[in-house]
């Protein structure tokens, strides 16, 4: 099945994946309307990379659940809001268990784990898809990585509220993210303040402590810890006495990365053994531990007396919601450099924001290395909060993908 009209210079296809952030419609729409004028036609695959392993490739199959085709109105409508109007899963063609496969490819596909690339390929010639570009984390990228190694024209955007694509200073949704956590821990302040407890605050953050580290260095926290550092419970909770002492009114605050650890522990905390098709089990219960950690030792720094905890997890409420400014412009311009590269015959980049500069590089940086915190230059391991110094040319969010 060919897709392409006459006169058009070929058809993009575009596709969201893994968790949702404000900032992947504005990113659609930028990829739509730019392609539509250079006079290319663009397709939007739905549920990430389900919808292009579910196409059935018979003109009379009603295949509207897996593919639409976009226009302006539709883009322009959806960029004002928040998450992704083409849905997400964190589907993995190359590695689909037998229970995940397409009723329509189980006799062809049933092994326990199956790589379904080349009905992927074959779905993708079949729309008459010439690139395709793909908007997700680094597990997301890493299959659109794997496509344009089997010889696919593939672009990349990054996008994660966790801030951990490789390559990349920015990835869309870390700042509608941070400015949420900052938000919300000041909201809650006043709880904290008024009865006097300590406030422990788990955000996300699997392997990377960005979305704790800096809202803690913007102020919404007097402490934080992260993933890449084992923490002492013990030391948290002397740390957050001695702030709850010297503040007027009796209160501190921790942000706890969900993929943090306590010293001893040989595993992160996890609210399910359930796997996805990455090898990812859900998060979710560190901040209950460290509560109740601190509550109980709280009494060995402050004179025999037990500190109440106030305990929130702020989970999916900081990146639901519409994109703020930077996640309303930065989308916008790594669409449009998208389609700039593809333009130019330039295909298997990701769009990147390196030290303020829009740019791309090599999609395989995305397998190359994990983006993660640099302990020793912005981390205070005994304070267990971010240095602040040596801020001289670095860019807007202070920790680059270097480190």
């Amino acid at each position: 099945m060919d897709m392409t009209k006459k006169g058009s210079k070929g058809t993009i296809g575009i596709l969201t994946g893994g968790g949702d952030v404000p900032g992947l419609n504005p990113a659609i729409r930028a990829v739509t309307i730019r392609a539509m004028r250079e006079g290319f036609n663009v397709i939007g695959l739905r549920r990430g990379w389900a919808g292009i392993v579910n196409v059935i490739r018979d003109k009379k199959f009603d295949n509207s659940e897996n593919y639409t085709e976009l226009s302006y109105v539709v883009v322009n409508k959806a960029a004002r809001t928040g998450g992704t109007f083409l849905h997400s899963s964190r589907t993995r063609p190359s590695s689909m268990s037998k229970s995940e496969v397409p009723d329509h490819l189980r006799e062809s596909y049933n092994e326990d784990v199956n790589d379904l690339t080349p009905e992927v390929m074959k779905n993708l010639e079949w729309l008459g898809i010439d690139y395709l570009i793909a908007i997700g984390g680094d597990d997301t990228l890493s299959y659109a990585e794997h496509l344009f190694k089997q010889g696919f024209k593939v672009m990349a955007i990054p996008k994660t509220m966790d801030n951990d694509v490789p390559g990349t200073d920015y990835c869309i949704g870390f700042s509608t993210c941070v400015t949420r956590t900052i938000n919300m821990a000041n909201n809650l302040r006043t709880a904290a303040g008024s009865h006097e407890r300590f406030m422990v605050l788990e955000v996300f953050g699997r392997y990377a402590g960005f979305t704790a580290m800096l809202p803690t260095m913007a102020g919404a926290a007097d402490r934080c810890v992260i993933p890449e550092h084992k923490f002492n419970v013990e030391r948290l909770t002397e740390l957050m006495t001695e702030d709850r002492f010297n503040n007027p009114s009796k209160y501190s605050i921790v942000l706890v990365s969900e993929g943090a650890m306590i010293e001893g522990e040989s595993e992160m905390t996890y609210s399910s053994q359930e796997k996805d098709a990455y090898g990812h089990a859900k998060l979710g219960g560190i901040g209950d531990k460290v509560s109740d950690a601190i509550k109980n030792i709280s009494p060995k720094f402050n004179n025999g007396r037990k500190i109440n905890v106030i305990n929130q997890k702020l989970g999916y409420l900081v990146r639901t919601g519409n994109p703020d400014a930077i996640d309303s412009i930065v989308p916008m311009a790594f669409g449009t450099l998208a389609l700039d590269l593809i333009l130019k015959g330039i295909h298997g980049r990701l769009i990147v924001l390196k030290n303020g500069r829009y740019d791309h590089v090599p999609i395989e940086v995305i397998s190359q290395y994990k983006k993660v915190v640099n302990v020793e230059k912005y981390y205070n391991l005994d304070r267990m909060r971010p240095f602040y110094k040596n801020f001289e040319m670095l860019p807007l969010f202070i920790m680059t993908s270097e480190g």
